[in-house]
């Protein structure tokens, strides 16, 4: 299996994901968006942060579960709801500064969104991973 990241010349800089992400491999995983449930089914409490934190465990468990680590994701989209460009940017800051931080050099995406699927749920991450 190969992944080759890369931001060819003539776009713009990006704040540490790539452009682009070649992959070759023999399987593909593609995870179901991740959101802040607890193993319970309750939403994580603590707000974006706590949700952030939860999304993350959830990530890992799910990746593990799959046979792949942070390094093997080819592509990721990240859901917040919220209009605000500070409550994307914390979700972004800290999604890269957890443990998870390597699968969002890859291509990936960061949107707010009007509302999510659970009541009161403010992040979602979609994640797509090679093996």
């Amino acid at each position: 299996m190969t992944i080759e990241r890369s931001n060819p010349e003539g776009l713009h800089a990006t704040p540490g994901y790539h452009h682009v992400t070649r992959v070759q491999a023999d399987t593909l995983v593609y995870l179901a968006g991740q959101c802040p449930l607890r193993p319970t089914g309750e939403l994580a409490e603590g707000g974006l942060e706590g949700q952030t934190a939860q999304v993350i465990t959830n990530i890992r468990t799910a990746l593990e579960a799959a046979g792949a680590t942070p390094e093997h994701v080819v592509r990721t989209v990240i859901y917040v709801a919220s209009p605000d460009r500070e409550d994307l940017s914390a979700v972004w800051t800290q999604l890269n500064a957890s443990p998870l931080g390597p699968a969002f050099t890859t291509a990936s995406t960061l949107l707010g969104v009007a509302q999510l699927g659970f009541p009161g749920q403010l992040v979602e991450v979609d994640v797509t991973a090679a093996l």
